[in-house]
């Protein structure tokens, strides 16, 4: 039996869903029918498709006899994530001719790393890179010649893509390979404290990079609990990666048996027809566990964009209102970076994502009865691979944390809510993260400052002209604007005047990041300040109430402000290739529906 308050926003998503999600079916159910039929191609179209192959490969794919499996990769070797999948087309092909099967690469897509562009103008392409992720595996799938599709991706932008794009070739078997996280570098609180002593002006550069490169040390996922491990997390608790193999770290043993099962996996469900077909195991309930895994472990603040977008791509309609109700009876269970000391391996170490699915299973907190790549139920999920005799094994996972400081179970959580939540009023629609805000700082009534860019206020922090209590407000940073950056720069700065008692908090249509910290932020605010929402007439001096507490975000003198003119800015960039994104911007939704160009 599920909780009561799940069961009536799952009963509440499917209604709002069901003309959208009608379409989406009755078009994936046409591909279905329509199915792959390589043989039936021209000769010159089949030759195209397959001319690389060795002759094995060309008879079984002239002849549609067994499975290809298309690989969609973002293998890039920038990105440290992105790195490990180098071989794995290489290993894909040699595991899936083990099972009878073939694979093709289909195609690739972008892959930015956040970590490379913050602050920086690249930054301002990172959103946009999702929908051009799922557009460029679309290219990829779209030459018929697959019956399934592998997808390699890890991080922010990259997963959510790939997703969306994986559900409108729905009518196919997919699944996810995660790479795995680097090993522990130096703690997090070292790390902070290092940042926190440069923004200071206490130590040097020279200090700040190597205490980034201690943290940030070899192949493999960012160790923290930002968007990249926030993608696993979900991909897993949403059935569409192997049991326990999101935090299996890169080139071990035990990865590379959890690749090749995946594979085994991916030619299993081609063999089972439409029962095997994402678009069978991806519904409402499959989304409403995504969101309440992200409740539950703390994750990213960027998921109430990335997972409305991710659902309208199936037909699913899901908005903040449905997070933020959630999060008031999801615990939650998990304390990592930002969120506490622990990464992601201390995580998986502590009993990692078999215990939060058996926690969350049997405190009634999870729907179960949902179809996952290995089949009806998620309760496969509580067990954990292991190796027996160089062979991968399924054991049951630890029926109790290993680590309360890192996980607890549900009946006895960190905080009784998941720290995400909706607030509403006359400035519009926000998403705050709470989990790690304290409890003295969740309400902040102050007046505001206006900063154009996230680098004037570090300026006039350095100018010393911050020692005060206000709400720094931040507009013209939306999707429809300059692709919503992450304003992750401002997070050392105010967490320093917070230390020093002095009570502040964040207002932007912006994005605050995956690793939103203990300065409370109102971010995603909708409308946007180009859309001539009212935080674009804020002026310095203007008292702002930001109330996590009760939901509340208020300019007081409404009246005074509306009256002001509204001077819209110029959106048109030109440098780093943004010039080339100028006319998708018109066409971006806003925050709360997935701020995305092509669902």
């Amino acid at each position: 039996m599920i909780h009561p308050t799940i069961a009536q926003i799952t009963k509440r998503i499917i209604e709002r869903s069901k003309h959208s999600r009608n379409i989406y079916l009755n078009q994936i159910n046409d591909a279905y029918l329509n199915g792959v039929y390589r043989s039936t191609l021209s000769c010159g179209n089949l030759a195209h498709g397959f001319a690389a192959c060795n002759e094995h490969d060309k008879t079984a794919l002239s002849k549609d006899i067994i499975p290809n499996l298309g690989i969609i990769t973002a293998y890039n070797d920038m990105l440290s994530a992105h790195q490990v999948y180098e071989d794995y087309p290489k290993e894909i092909k040699k595991y899936a001719k083990a099972f009878g099967g073939v694979a093709q690469v289909a195609g690739a897509v972008p892959a930015m790393c956040d970590g490379v562009t913050q602050g920086q103008e690249g930054m301002e392409l990172s959103l946009y890179s999702r929908d051009v992720i799922a557009m460029s595996a679309a290219i990829g799938l779209s030459h018929n010649m697959f019956d399934a599709g592998l997808y390699l991706g890890i991080c922010d932008k990259i997963v959510p893509g790939l997703l969306m794009s994986a559900l409108r070739f729905g009518h196919l078997p997919a699944i996810f390979i995660p790479g795995g996280p680097m090993p522990s570098g130096i703690s997090n609180e070292e790390k902070s404290s290092i940042r926190q002593a440069f923004a200071e002006g206490k130590i040097g550069r020279e200090e700040l990079l190597k205490g980034e490169s201690d943290s940030y040390h070899s192949p493999g996922t960012c160790t923290f609990y930002g968007t990249a491990n926030s993608n696993q997390m979900l991909m897993e608790i949403m059935g569409l990666h192997l049991p326990g193999s999101s935090f299996v770290n890169p080139h071990t043993p035990l990865r590379k048996l959890l690749d090749q099962e995946a594979v085994r996996i991916a030619i299993l469900n081609c063999e089972k027809g439409k029962d095997g077909s994402l678009a069978s195991m991806f519904d409402e309930k499959t989304v409403v566990n995504g969101i309440i895994g992200l409740l539950a472990t703390g994750g990213s603040t960027n998921h109430t964009i990335h997972l409305i977008a991710i659902a309208r791509a199936a037909g699913i309609l899901i908005n903040w209102d449905d997070m933020s109700e959630l999060s008031a009876v999801v615990p939650l269970i998990t304390r990592m970076y930002p969120n506490g000391a622990a990464d992601v391996n201390h995580f998986h170490a502590s009993g990692g994502m078999s215990f939060v699915i058996r926690t969350l299973l049997e405190n009634h907190l999870l729907h179960e009865d949902v179809q996952t790549i290995l089949g009806k139920g998620l309760q496969r999920y509580t067990q954990e691979p292991k190796i027996k005799d160089g062979s991968l094994i399924w054991e049951e996972g630890v029926n109790k944390s290993l680590n309360t400081l890192v996980i607890r179970p549900a009946n006895d959580p960190f905080t009784l809510d998941g720290g995400i939540k909706l607030l509403k009023g006359n400035l519009g629609r926000a998403v705050i993260k709470t989990s790690a805000v304290a409890a003295e700082h969740r309400i902040v009534k102050a007046p505001a400052i206006v900063f154009n860019e996230q680098r004037d206020l570090i300026q006039a922090f350095k100018n010393g002209e911050l020692n005060k209590d206000f709400i720094a407000v931040v507009p013209f940073q939306g999707p429809k604007f300059n692709g919503m950056p992450e304003l992750h720069s401002l997070t050392p700065t105010l967490t320093i005047l917070q230390k020093k008692g002095f009570k502040v908090g964040l207002v932007t249509d912006g994005r605050m990041s995956g690793a939103s910290g203990k300065v409370p932020a109102a971010i995603h605010l909708t409308p946007e300040a180009y859309d001539g929402g009212l935080i674009s007439k804020i002026q310095t001096g203007d008292v702002i109430i930001l109330d996590s507490e009760n939901g509340i975000l208020e300019v007081c003198d409404e009246a005074v402000i509306e009256k002001r003119k509204f001077i819209n800015k110029n959106n048109l960039l030109s440098s780093f290739g943004r010039e080339l994104f100028n006319k998708v911007r018109g066409s971006v939704s806003q925050s709360e529906e997935g701020a995305s160009f092509i669902v």
